[in-house]
């Protein structure tokens, strides 16, 4: 399986958390990352995401990556667990959410263990895992920052 990490975007300050949503400058810089993800033909089965408001505006931007279902779940707005492993059903599946828990994710499936502050995904980066969904069992192919594609130009 592929397995796509995404860190929402940029989003406002606030005091509400779950509120928060992405800022213009959030918005423009995903649509680089989504339009590069395009030239790299990277598709989604399904997107899983996290109910936060910037999580929900970073997932609606990978629509058009998408040829399944969308889905909000709350397993995206704290520590990774068994039951998100579960959740995560097709071939190539984007999970949207935030940092620590995306990183602490990243290290339990790559290297066996849930520890946070080995990778730190920055906000609006995409990493892609490949091979059997289960902690210690996948790889990590490739992590793209948001400056790669604002690099590359693209709109």
């Amino acid at each position: 399986m592929k397995l796509y990490l995404v860190r929402h975007a940029i989003a406002e300050e606030g005091a509400d958390d779950d509120a928060r949503a992405l800022t213009k400058e959030g918005v423009a810089r995903f649509r680089q990352q989504v339009a590069l993800l395009e030239r790299l033909d990277v598709t989604f089965d399904r997107v899983l995401h996290s109910p936060k408001k910037r999580a929900v505006d970073t997932a609606e931007l990978l629509e058009r990556l998408c040829e399944g279902d969308f889905e909000v779940t709350p397993l995206l707005a704290s520590a990774p667990t068994q039951r998100l492993l579960d959740a995560c059903v097709g071939e190539a599946v984007a999970l949207v959410g935030h940092e620590p828990h995306l990183s602490t994710l990243l290290a339990w499936l790559v290297l066996g263990e849930k520890v946070a502050g080995k990778v730190e995904l920055k906000k609006g980066a995409v990493a892609c895992l490949d091979g059997p969904l289960a902690p210690g069992q996948m790889q990590l192919t490739w992590v793209l920052p948001p400056k790669v594609a604002r690099r590359a130009g693209l709109d």
